[in-house]
């Protein structure tokens, strides 16, 4: 049985993963005390098989019950022998500001105060949990099908070789590194169209601008490159227990290359027959 603890930062779309994690076919209840956890648990696994996936979101909403929660886990784990997984959601504080400004809620922390003061306590109430999470979704520049289809590949019936997904997420720099990566190549060596007239507002998902990216013999060979490194490393994440890894493929402003790189370097892998998913962040942020 898979049993899911989806937890995160209030505002980083607990509730929209929930649901979607719902329409594959998890039995899921939300805000459950954690001292329920241990009890509940053992009631899905002795239903013979009737309740096979199960997610929790379990957040600090839960008040001073919240803190129980790393006990609730020991006891999960090794006095129950029941596995569990943790789905932590992230995003950046500026884009939990304005989420927040835009449904008008008030941060369940900091009920008479400043939003960004609720998010840095509940940043520092999490840490620890993060840590111990199996996998990290930043939502910050996710589309709701984008989460979707990465919690489709992290919690679906898929027939892939191997349980590891692969997240490939195009960025510029300008707006800032990508966090959450693994592996990160930087793509600012190569020409940048935003330099050509009848280039400069497309973006790397145009043809003509894919046409113009992949005309440089410096863009196969980093290709090719790029591939020999995966096809080395990703055997050895797999053994070791890894079960997301995520490729960060930078430009300046994360429209033209980046984006144009990360598409290929997505279809590799999917050609491969690995879990993969792509990300564009920057893509809609303006010049390069």
């Amino acid at each position: 049985m898979r049993f899911v603890i989806v937890t995160g930062l209030s505002g980083a779309g607990k509730t929209l993963a929930i649901r979607y994690m719902e329409d594959i076919g998890f039995f899921c209840v939300d805000n459950l005390p954690p001292k329920l956890i241990p009890k509940f648990a053992e009631l899905c696994y002795q239903s013979s098989g009737k309740i096979d996936k199960v997610a929790i979101v379990v957040d600090i909403r839960g008040g001073g019950f919240f803190d129980d929660l790393f006990e609730c886990l020991y006891n999960l784990k090794e006095l129950l022998g029941y596995d569990y997984e943790i789905l932590f959601l992230d995003a950046a504080d500026d884009v939990l500001i304005k989420r927040y400004k835009e449904s008008r809620r008030m941060h369940p922390l900091v009920r008479e105060g400043r939003i960004i003061q609720g998010i840095n306590m509940e940043r520092e109430r999490l840490k620890s949990l993060k840590e111990k999470a199996t996998y990290v979704i930043d939502t910050s520049y996710m589309q709701p099908k984008q989460l979707k289809e990465t919690l489709l590949n992290l919690f679906g019936d898929s027939q892939a070789s191997n349980g590891m997904v692969i997240s490939v997420v195009s960025f510029g720099y300008k707006n800032g590194i990508l966090v959450d990566a693994d592996l990160v190549f930087d793509v600012r060596f190569l020409p940048n169209p935003f330099y050509i007239d009848e280039l400069k507002n497309h973006t790397g998902k145009d043809e003509d601008v894919k046409k113009y990216i992949f005309s440089f013999p410096e863009t196969k060979i980093f290709l090719n490159k790029v591939e020999d490194m995966l096809d080395f490393l990703i055997p050895y994440y797999i053994k070791e227990g890894k079960s997301q890894l995520v490729i960060g493929i930078g430009c300046t402003g994360g429209r033209h290359r980046s984006v144009a790189i990360a598409d290929a370097i997505y279809e590799i892998l999917r050609n491969k027959g690995h879990r993969a998913d792509v990300v564009h962040r920057d893509i809609q942020s303006g010049e390069e």
